[in-house]
Formats: structure tokens, C-alpha cells, sequence
């Protein structure tokens, strides 16, 4: 069977650009993806989504939207895509033991924030632990937390943080730091912000008490361990575009990040993207949920223009 459009990603990109294609009447399929219900299934309290004055639970929101596709009739079906042929039509998307065809399709895969690795920051994750301080730095106010990176992207939320936060301590491995140095100034003329290198988060505590409560370094250099008290620990090392399964078929930039044009047209006639698989620079629930309506339209639009 040929289906009219189908998504990949089931976060508020994916899930807006269901909405509005299932109640085009294209009836959508939306393979969930890898994560489901993306990012914002990480996030306890979203407090910046429109509509919502007394604020919503990441994972919340999400089943909200997903009932919303359902009601106009989106069909979900779970896997992560393990391949896509774009040179042919229909298109053809394999995910596991699945192969879907279809006329239009939408990519709204996402991007993964780095981790550190440990089990501690996985437990810990929207109790104390994030990955956007956009998102939840206003849980902080008057609090000691930490950052841990030593990109661009630390010193943006280490800056941003001294918003709401007491103290912030900037964590990096490396005396050296990758960030530019416009930004590096910034952070390092800032009172509030203090650089602790070079230092290896090795622990995030408490896990048993399931908040956040410190973490636990140690000296890239001599081995000394010591404990950071904090009440956040904000992971700053970046994002990975959910992309690796179109290189070499869709226009990428070199982080990963799909290229956009017109909207959210691919260089692959018949191809949208939506959501932080092509943006790096917002990140937002409700600027991805803006561009899975944009894609939603440009794929209506242009099933049209086909004679679909």
C-alpha cells in the first residue's frame, strides 16, 4: 500500500505535522522514531508552551498531541527507520522488519543531546539533570548549579543561568575550551559564574534521595576527587541530528543538521523537514511544533500540485 505522507518522529514536530496532514485528510502514518514522543519526554514541567498558564509535563503535552493526530485519524507505528530510498517513487521507508511506500514524506527526527554517559545523570534526568536551560533554568531561581561542557553552547547556558541562579559552576575536562572567545568572555566576566578545570564529572548525587544534590569530579590531571555542591547539574555538550540514516540523500550541513529551503523543502522534491533535526539554533517545543505545521502544508500543497 502507497501511503499519502509519512513521518518519522513522533515529538511536537512530528506530531503537529500529523495533526495537521490527518486533518487534510491524508492520513498520515508517523513511525515514532527512536525516541518516542522526543525531547520533551525528558523534560518534567514545560512552563513556556503557550495555552498553558499553570504550565504542562513534558510527556504530558506529547500524549495530548498524540490523541489530537489520532482523532483525525494518524496511524502510529512503532520502530526507529533503518533505511529510506529516495531516488525512486513512491519513496521507500524501512524500519526493523517494516517497509512502508509513500508519496510525501516528512522528517521530523530530532536531534539527541549529548550525555555524559552515567547512570546517575540517566536517573536523575527532570529531577535536577537537563539538557536546555532555556527549558528549566527557571526552576533554579536563587539555586547553586553546574554546567558541564566547554563549547559555545556551555557558555550560552552557563550565561543565561546566572539569570536565575545563585552561583554557577562551569565544569570542563580540558583546561582549554572549544568555545569562541567573544563567548568565553562573556562567561568569564560574568561574577556569578565560576570555571572549575580540568575536572571529569564522575557522578551526579544523590540518586538514592532522587534529587539533585552535588556531583562528584575528579582531576583530569592528579586523580583528586572532590564534590560540587549543587542543586541542578546542566549537561552542555551538544546535540546529535538524527540524520545518519540520510547521508549521501539529503543535503546536510556538517554537524548533521538537514538543510532547509522555502520552509521546509529538501533538496529531494517531495521531501520536508521540520524540527531540530534541521535546528540547531531555537531548539523549542513550540518553535518545532511551528515548522511540523509549515512541513504539514508544503506536503499538502505539494501532493496537490501531483494530482494527489
Amino acid at each position: 500500500m502507497v501511503h499519502n505522507v509519512l513521518i518519522i518522529g513522533s515529538g511536537c514536530a512530528g506530531l503537529t505535522a500529523a495533526i495537521y496532514t490527518a486533518r487534510a485528510n491524508l492520513k498520515p502514518i508517523v513511525i515514532d522514531g527512536y525516541e518516542p514522543g522526543g525531547q520533551l519526554t525528558l523534560t518534567t514541567e514545560v512552563e513556556n508552551y503557550p495555552g498553558f498558564p499553570n504550565g504542562i509535563l513534558g510527556p504530558q503535552l506529547i500524549e495530548n498531541m498524540r490523541k489530537q493526530a489520532q482523532r483525525f485519524g494518524a496511524e502510529f507505528k512503532a520502530g526507529a527507520v533503518t533505511a529510506v530510498a529516495l531516488d525512486r517513487r513512491p519513496f521507500v521507508v524501512t524500519a526493523g522488519k517494516e517497509v512502508y511506500e509513500c508519496k510525501a514524506l516528512i522528517v521530523a527526527a530530532g536531534a539527541s543531546a549529548r550525555l555524559l554517559g552515567l547512570e546517575s545523570e540517566r536517573k536523575l534526568m527532570g529531577h535536577g539533570v537537563s539538557t536546555c536551560a532555556t527549558c528549566d533554568g527557571y526552576f533554579f531561581r536563587g539555586k547553586e548549579i553546574v554546567v558541564i561542557g566547554g563549547g559555545d553552547s556551555a557558555m550560552e547556558e552557563a550565561t543565561f543561568l546566572t539569570k536565575f541562579a545563585s552561583k554557577v559552576t562551569l565544569i570542563h575536562r580540558r583546561n582549554e575550551f572549544r568555545a569562541s572567545k567573544i563567548m568565553l568572555d562573556r562567561a568569564h566576566k560574568n561574577e556569578k559564574i565560576q570555571f572549575l578545570t580540568p575536572y571529569i564529572v564522575e557522578e551526579v548525587l544523590d540518586v538514592e534521595k532522587g534529587v539533585v544534590e552535588g556531583v562528584r569530579v575528579r582531576h583530569a590531571g592528579n586523580g583528586e576527587i572532590k564534590t560540587i555542591p549543587a542543586e541542578g547539574a546542566f549537561i552542555a555538550i551538544g546535540h546529535t541530528p538524527n540524520t545518519k540514516v540520510f547521508e549521501g540523500k539529503l543535503e546536510m550541513d556538517a554537524a548533521g543538521y538537514l538543510g532547509a529551503r522555502n520552509g521546509t523543502l529538501t533538496n529531494v522534491e517531495g521531501v520536508f523537514v521540520c524540527g531540530d533535526v534541521q535546528d540547531h539554533r531555537y531548539r523549542q517545543a513550540v518553535t518545532a511544533a511551528g515548522s511540523g505545521c509549515m512541513a504539514a502544508i508544503d506536503a499538502e500543497r505539494w501532493l496537490e500540485s501531483q494530482g494527489h
